[in-house]
């Protein structure tokens, strides 16, 4: 069964409708072609119409689908000996954050991303991608490989933001971060990230401090998220102004793409990355293999300065 969001609420009744005309056709034998194709045409219209002109709220709502790809989808679909590895030698092993070498398009490179789990035991393994400071620092051990190896490192990034828990906090959850970040910014090899679902406050950009930022297109970044924002604005407890705050902080890729946050947008197949995931997975492939030939043959030097330089003029964007 597909879930359907609020917005899509005709949609789901000609798709229903459809449903049910063609087990009518293979239960009775009845010819339903017509009818059908002629509700397939709305409803494909209907679906074209909503997607084209989605407020940042509906836009947030498309990047939590649930059955948007996941980490685990893009690394089935676009990479090859995939080897994951645990722990980050202090404390333990987070589950959030996934990592490792790979093989991606005939060239070696690091993977790392949050995982968020598809389904009920797999978002409580994976904390909903929410990662603890172990996670942070499995990435900068990562990194720090690839640095060793001369190899690209990729981030897929899809979490809510880092998990707020005391656990988290005694164990210096904001120093991992902060140092995670700064292992980005200064990393010796190409770094690519793509936001594929949500970008959630600096547990995102502690995997964004990248060369080349992208995201598909109906994904959100934000330095926090719509409800967390009118709790603190508005007292909203209940989320109620939440579609205000995803309006006023513009989160969307289009919106940061005009702000200069981000160098590029991946389009989704009308109906977001959740209709046609192979579609989706194929197109970020080929916007990842693109950046990283952009990058290659650059030395150490040129990718920290090329990042500084990125990261501040970030803002400055129309201006003299």
């Amino acid at each position: 069964m597909r879930a359907y969001l609020d917005f899509e609420k005709p949609i789901a009744e000609l798709e229903g409708r459809i449903e049910d005309l063609r087990r009518v056709d293979q239960e009775n034998g009845v010819s339903v072609d017509e009818e059908v194709s002629r509700l397939q045409a709305k409803a494909d219209a209907l679906l074209a119409d909503a997607y084209g002109k989605l407020t940042r709220w509906q836009k947030t709502q498309v990047a939590r689908h649930a059955a948007r790809p996941h980490l685990s989808d893009y690394i089935k679909r676009l990479f090859d000996d995939f080897t994951p590895l645990a722990g980050d030698r202090a404390f333990g092993e987070d589950h959030a954050i996934v990592g490792g070498p790979a093989r991606f398009r005939g060239r070696s490179v690091v993977l790392i991303g949050h995982e968020k789990g598809s389904d009920t035991a797999g978002r409580v393994r994976h904390n909903f991608g929410m990662a603890r400071p172990e996670g942070y620092r499995k990435a900068i051990r990562l990194m720090e490989l690839a640095e060793r190896f001369s190899l690209p490192v990729v981030t897929l990034v899809d979490t809510p933001g880092a998990y707020p828990g005391r656990g988290a906090e005694e164990r210096g959850q904001a120093e991992a971060i902060a140092t995670c970040t700064n292992k980005c910014l200064t990393l010796e090899t190409p770094l690519i990230s793509v936001v594929v679902g949500e970008g959630g406050s600096g547990g995102a950009v502690a995997l964004a401090a990248a060369n080349k930022i992208l995201m598909l297109e109906h994904s959100v970044y934000s330095v926090i998220s719509p409800e967390g924002c009118a709790s603190i604005l508005w007292k909203d407890a209940a989320g109620a102004k939440a579609p205000d705050a995803a309006e006023a902080m513009k989160i969307s890729a289009q919106d940061l793409l005009k702000f200069g946050v981000i160098d590029a947008i991946i389009d989704e197949p009308v109906g977001g990355a959740h209709r046609d995931p192979d579609l989706t997975i194929e197109r970020l492939g080929d916007a990842v293999e693109s950046a990283i030939q952009q990058f290659e043959g650059m030395s150490p030097e040129e990718l920290k300065q090329q990042r500084r330089r990125k990261f501040l003029a970030i803002g400055r964007t129309g201006l003299a």
